[in-house]
């Protein structure tokens, strides 16, 4: 088991907890024959963060994968046109949900507290600008 979290575009996630709930699930059925390593095909605001977010927690795949094989640091990363979905051990599931909920905020994307009370924990998404 994993602990997971969850950026995303904002403009395209609806609101409302059930309507969001179905959306993630669509989001996150990896069905769609893209390279789920491969930042280039998700939004700019998504880009950026994950730019930031891998000088903290190096991808453990894919091209911009870290060679450091004593990295505890890394994380799994599943990147889709408008959601970035992680995998972290339990062990850095405070430093990453801080992380991760940082940049968020910086980049003005949403976040998802996936691994929070059973797949019901925080959404959170930018106030409007």
């Amino acid at each position: 088991m994993s602990y997971d979290l969850m950026v995303f575009d904002p403009k395209a996630a609806p609101a409302g907890r059930p309507a969001f709930r179905a959306w993630y699930k669509r989001q996150t059925d990896w069905q769609r024959g893209y390279n789920y390593n491969d930042p280039n095909h998700c939004t700019p605001q998504l880009r950026a963060w994950f730019d930031d977010m891998v000088q903290s927690f190096p991808p453990l795949n894919g091209p911009f994968a870290t060679h450091d094989f004593n990295d505890d640091f890394v994380a799994d990363y599943s990147i889709g046109p408008l959601v970035i979905y992680m995998a972290f051990g339990w062990t850095l599931a405070r430093p990453a949900y801080d992380k991760v909920f940082t940049l968020a905020q910086k980049h003005r994307v949403g976040f998802y507290d996936v691994s929070g009370d059973e797949g019901d924990g925080l959404i959170w998404t930018p106030p409007a600008a």
